[in-house]
């Protein structure tokens, strides 16, 4: 049997009109305190996105999910959480906004990868 560890997950949505509260899951952020890991990876669907709304800010949407990834990796790419542990980046990234791109809830789960985690929940869930 191989060493699984805990492993908590929410889905990025994207709300193209916070008034109306549509959405769609645009990426996925996975925290495992056992291993240090917090990434996420994200993919957005333009032809659903205009179909929410036709005049939305793609490359806006875009840039707000590649900052969720950005804040993932730390480092510079992370701006002013860039000194935070893996921990502090998800709670961080998790936190309730109304914003158009937003965390859904937190969900666990038993992963030996991770990184493989990210991958399965982003095909399961937003592709």
């Amino acid at each position: 049997m191989t060493d699984r560890d805990v492993f908590e997950y929410a889905l990025l949505r994207v709300v193209p009109r916070v008034e109306r509260g549509e959405c769609f899951n645009a990426g996925v952020v996975v925290y495992c305190r056992a291993r240090s890991f917090v990434a996420a990876r994200t993919h957005l669907d333009e032809a659903r996105l205009a179909a929410l709304d036709p005049a939305a800010d793609v490359a806006g949407v875009r840039a707000a999910l590649r900052a969720v990834e950005g804040v993932c990796l730390g480092g510079d790419a992370a701006g002013q959480a860039a000194g935070d542990d893996a921990g502090r980046r998800f709670r961080w990234l998790i936190a309730p906004r109304s914003t158009v791109v937003q965390p859904g809830p937190v969900h666990t789960g038993l992963t030996a990868d991770p990184e493989a985690e990210v991958e399965r929940l982003l095909d399961l869930l937003v592709r």
